[in-house]
């Protein structure tokens, strides 16, 4: 069934407290890319529009409560959420932002109860409380108790079953922001209902990561393409020579699996052909490095795979062109390197260049489009890696799932 929308609900004059995904990238008080701040304004701005009290919670960094007191306080006031409030301001010039160094007592209790409507009051990090990640029942009805109306809006966060995600709308009447809809719209239409032809690809470092992801993408899409570290896993399966590349021995029976599966099911496997090979990692990582093409199946003993060869990756941008919906994952090598980046850049090229729907799935894939300048050239870059690889599995997600039926 479909879940109630922000637009669903009755806000005026209610206090609706929003879960947003203020967990931005900083350098001391500095801001290096409010991107999240910015996806979250259409929800904050209709619920402000719409003369509601808005109370927004979101996590900053993290904060390891298994460390020492020292090290737990350092990390507190390394991720102190007034930077995000002053940035917000900037966005809202005309209603007051409240930022309250609190996340729970008095102070938190008089700022809320002191809201005009068109407010909106900031709480400081959830994770400064150690039961957030432990969805801490007491602790997702107190933050409940501030508020009117819940409304998820942090689809970077949804996969997690915390107090702010989960606790609050267990108590809260709920609905889904602006954001998690697109999100939701975006990646549900692409996994269960394409337009096809439908072409899934996937990178990064390890098989054991997107196990799941494997399997649930090949029963979906009509082309799958597996780049990045975790391609040499494939080829060492298939019996090729990988020299030193990366790869996860304990899953070359998967692999085995898979490759089976997709013959089994009429689908198109696609492995790289060619290789960009060295004799080390790069050490810096984007520091200089010399390379060279060969063979996929006749990589030498002493060189590793560090991204797909150019024959690789026109046979790549060849698929995705051609594709109706692309849904990418995981990068094709080192893209952090200029030297190693030719095979990602080449995909990310295609995917603009592709008419169909393009969906990038959060994490390094959206970093690397970012990077590359492509991010406004594809129909949807997820704020969420780790939300959009759990609905790529066809996992459920508890920020999700708990959110009100119309």
């Amino acid at each position: 069934m479909a879940k109630k929308l922000v637009t669903d609900l009755q806000v005026a004059g209610k206090k609706v407290i929003v879960r947003v995904d203020f967990n931005v990238p900083h350098k001391g008080d500095v801001i290096t890319d409010d991107n999240r701040i910015v996806a979250a304004l259409p929800t904050i701005k209709y619920l402000l529009e719409n003369n509601a009290k808005v109370i927004l919670l979101s996590h900053l960094g993290k904060v390891d409560y298994k460390k020492s007191e020292e090290e737990i306080e350092a990390a507190k006031k390394k991720n102190n959420m007034e930077i995000v409030a002053k940035k917000l301001q900037e966005y809202l010039p005309n209603n007051k932002v409240i930022f309250v160094n609190a996340t729970r007592g008095e102070e938190l209790e008089n700022a809320v109860a002191n809201m005009n409507e068109g407010e909106v009051v900031l709480m400081q990090n959830t994770r400064y409380e150690k039961g957030e990640s432990k969805n801490d029942p007491e602790l997702g009805k107190y933050w409940a108790s501030l508020g009117d109306l819940f409304v998820e809006d942090a689809f970077g966060s949804v996969h997690r079953a915390h107090a702010s995600t989960v606790g609050i709308p267990s108590n809260l009447p709920s609905a889904a922001g602006f954001l998690v809809e697109k999100e939701l719209k975006f990646l549900g239409d692409a996994v269960e209902n394409p337009v096809r032809p439908f072409v899934g690809i996937l990178g990064g470092a390890k098989v054991a990561d997107k196990l799941k992801v494997i399997n649930n993408l090949l029963e979906k899409c009509d082309t799958l393409i597996i780049g990045g570290g975790m391609a040499y896993t494939f080829l060492k399966a298939q019996g090729k020579e990988i020299g030193s590349s990366l790869v996860d021995d304990e899953k070359l029976d998967y692999c085995k699996e898979m490759i089976e599966k997709a013959a089994s099911l009429g689908k198109e496997l696609l492995l790289p052909v060619d290789t960009v090979v060295a004799d080390h990692f790069p050490d810096p990582i984007d520091g200089p490095i010399e390379t060279e093409v060969v063979s996929s199946d006749a990589i030498p003993a002493a060189k590793q795979g560090l991204d797909i060869g150019p024959k690789t990756a026109a046979l790549f941008a060849e698929k995705v062109k051609a594709a109706k919906t692309v849904v990418w994952n995981g990068p094709m090598g080192v893209f952090e390197n200029p030297t190693l980046a030719t095979g990602t850049n080449e995909v990310a090229k295609a995917l603009a260049e592709c008419d169909g729907t393009t969906i990038i799935g959060g994490g390094d894939s959206a970093a690397a489009i970012k990077q590359l300048g492509y991010a406004d050239k594809v129909s949807h870059v997820s704020t969420g890696g780790g939300a959009s690889l759990e609905f790529l599995e066809g996992n459920g997600l508890p920020g999700v799932d708990i959110i009100n039926e119309k």
